[in-house]
């Protein structure tokens, strides 16, 4: 677990899939404007611990880290944080996302979650790179990055699909300032 004023990230365990699902479905119209499309067996407990279990299966083979980011006051869930893509070797690199309740957006739980997470990455991981892609018209996740250390790079046109349409992204990054 990793903490800081407001919040703290932990790994998802089995435990957590009811609270994963709720906070899915209370934000399900909200998350949709900004990631893939998602069917409706996304939305049922099942799949929420297959996910987990997924997600344990890639923290072991160093691919994938996904963390639930919990409100210290009263452990709830308000969001979750995620590294992926995860590739060694020569570029020691990885894209990192993240989704934060609507109830609880502007709060700054996003830009502890993400500088915990850039930390962890950078002493834990030992990660040269951290890449994001946010819409440009997202003006609130582009400012959570840039509090968190990320500088703008560009964009890149129609990269990822969000509802059915080809979207423009702003690519930010952050490199391990020890490197």
């Amino acid at each position: 677990m990793l903490s800081s004023t407001h919040i703290h990230i932990r790994r998802f365990s089995l435990e957590d899939a009811e609270s994963l699902l709720t906070y899915q479905n209370e934000n399900k119209a909200f998350f949709e404007r900004f990631s893939m499309e998602r069917d409706q067996h996304y939305y049922s407990l099942l799949r929420q611990q297959q996910l987990i279990a997924d997600w344990e299966q890639k923290w072991k083979a160093d691919t994938h880290y996904q963390f639930g980011i919990f409100e210290n006051e009263n452990q709830r869930l308000v969001g979750t944080i995620s590294l992926f893509q995860v590739v060694r070797g020569s570029l020691q690199s990885a894209f990192i996302g993240y989704f934060i309740d609507y109830a609880h957006n502007g709060k700054g739980y996003g830009t502890e979650g993400v500088k915990l997470v850039v930390e962890y990455s950078f002493t834990r991981l030992k990660l040269h790179r951290i890449e994001a892609g946010v819409m440009p018209h997202n003006i609130g996740s582009i400012r959570v990055l840039e509090k968190a250390g990320f500088h703008k790079e560009g964009i890149a046109r129609k990269n990822v699909k969000i509802n059915g349409n080809w979207e423009d992204h702003q690519v930010l990054a952050i490199i391990n300032p020890a490197d």
